[in-house]
């Protein structure tokens, strides 16, 4: 029985060191995504000329998982009610806040970001997107640092922790 309950505690404990990395690693994965999104945005809007609602679906088509659902949701939001984008943005960034795997800073670039959108001619908006990806490009950097950093760590301590609780309990 104590070894049943050893090996449930290392598992656990093991999980959570992964579950931890994941985070880091997501939260890489979505700052590239949301990079890949406003240059596609950008082709949009100076190439496309085609509503935002529309490009924010297709955006929604060409990504997966939270940034995906986000730009789907600022899509329907475009489409069910008369909102503005900046609102429609801000409740989607609001609303996905637990999924996406972003800081604060990050978030806030994001809504910076949202409250240009639509109110610029193309080559102002062009510019808007630029300066936007610029700063998620900084952030996409020192995500992958602590990335670098810390996944392995996460994945270790996880499993040392399991290991010094079982020692103790022992």
């Amino acid at each position: 029985m104590n070894w049943l309950g050893a090996i449930c505690i290392l598992a656990a404990s093991t999980w959570m060191g992964f579950e931890l990395a994941k985070k880091v690693t997501d939260r890489t994965k979505q700052l590239r995504n949301f990079k890949v999104a406003l240059q596609s945005l950008e082709a949009e809007i100076m190439y496309g000329l085609i509503p935002l609602d529309e490009a924010f679906l297709h955006l929604s088509e060409q990504l997966q998982g939270p940034t995906s659902d986000f730009f789907r949701m600022v899509s329907e939001k475009l489409t069910a009610k008369s909102t503005t984008v900046q609102q429609a943005w801000d409740e989607a960034i609001n609303e996905n806040r637990h999924q996406l795997a972003l800081k604060n800073n990050e978030l806030e670039i994001l809504r910076q970001f949202g409250a240009t959108l639509g109110r610029h001619d193309r080559q102002n908006q062009q510019k808007q997107i630029k300066l936007a990806l610029t700063h998620l490009e900084r952030e996409l950097s020192e995500a992958k640092d602590a990335q670098v950093k810390y996944e392995k760590m996460f994945k270790s301590l996880g499993f040392l922790t399991g290991l010094l609780l079982i020692i103790l309990l022992i």
